[in-house]
């Protein structure tokens, strides 16, 4: 049988600097003999071909880089990008190594909105789960008990150590499942602090592991926020391929909405530029990061309308369609 491709996908293992020029970053993966440094860079295609560019949670600033690769790549025919840890994006607070720039915000529309900077927590907030959450809540599930080991522990750690932010505590998986002092054990030592030394079960801790309720309450409404955070970074990021290229966006039905359940409409007759789309790909209780970036230098009708009978047959039955963004 006639292979679907001419040649099967080259998988190579490469550093991408967000700073290099495009023609560096499509070299060939196997450059001639005594080729510069800059020429030995691995990413890319062979030959002077067209490549598609994907991104599969790209972390952080990495989905920034890959979209301003995008955009001024003539030889990048389409990028597909699905993002995650937008804590870790550089912003105006936190910024990026010298000579790069900041991975949010993108567009020059939302840098000129007054009060558009993200903090930290509202960027962590964004990449989890509300949809998991909610059923958590519901079953009343045990795994909700991290939120109080985590404030104690937090607050132990302030104590020891005032003025530390984000310690970034980690202690395994099934927090729940164990006792606080097990719990703290695990963490502290992480953090070079020696569990000996803290009180790990006095009557101070029983307080505050006693107001857990409290806790998970103020992280259910930091969840109901978070889909609007990431909204205005996906967002954001549609809006700087548009200053790019005269982006013609698709949007879907849905009065609140700005595109609606994997059913993105086609701009009719638009001009020639870059052409994109953000496309909730499938239902977000498999994974939260269900919306995908789609772009490219020529219309994106054909692709997506086969993209909408495809959700159609997946999600028939199911409880819920994909959550799609939220304006």
């Amino acid at each position: 049988p006639t292979p679907l491709t001419p040649r099967g996908p080259h998988h190579v293992a490469g550093r991408l600097d967000p700073a290099a020029p495009w023609g560096e970053f499509l070299l060939p993966p196997d450059p001639p003999g005594g080729a510069s440094p800059a020429a030995r860079n691995p990413l890319g295609g062979p030959g002077g071909g067209r490549v598609l560019v994907s991104g599969l949670h790209a972390c952080g600033d990495l989905s920034p880089a890959l979209l301003r690769l995008f955009a001024r790549s003539p030889r990048v025919a389409a990028l597909a990008s699905v993002a995650c840890c937008y804590m870790k994006l550089s912003t105006s607070s936190q910024p990026p190594p010298p000579g790069t720039a900041p991975g949010y915000p993108l567009s020059s529309w939302v840098a000129s909105l007054p009060g558009h900077r993200l903090s930290y927590r509202a960027r962590e907030a964004a990449c989890h789960a509300l949809e998991d959450y909610g059923g958590r809540l519901r079953a009343g599930s045990g795994s909700l008990r991290a939120h109080g080991y985590r404030a104690a522990l937090e607050s132990l750690i302030r104590a020891a150590r005032p003025g530390t932010r984000r310690p970034g505590v980690q202690t395994g998986k099934k927090p729940h499942a164990l006792s606080f002092p097990q719990y703290a054990r695990l963490g502290l030592p992480r953090i070079g602090l020696d569990p000996d030394t803290i009180p790990l079960d006095s009557e101070a801790v029983g307080a505050m592991l006693e107001q857990q309720h409290k806790v998970v309450a103020f992280c259910s409404l930091a969840l109901l926020l978070a889909p609007l955070v990431e909204t205005l970074i996906l967002l954001d990021r549609l809006l700087y391929l548009r200053e790019q290229g005269g982006c013609w966006q698709h949007w879907g039905r849905g009065a609140q909405c700005c595109l609606g359940w994997a059913d993105p409409l086609l701009l009719s007759s638009p001009p020639p530029g870059l052409y994109c789309a953000l496309v909730p790909l499938f239902n977000p209780r498999f994974s939260p990061r269900n919306l995908v970036l789609v772009a490219a230098r020529s219309p994106l009708g054909t692709a997506l309308s086969g993209l909408e009978q495809d959700s159609e047959d997946e999600d028939e039955g199911r409880a819920e369609p994909p959550r799609a963004v939220q304006s």
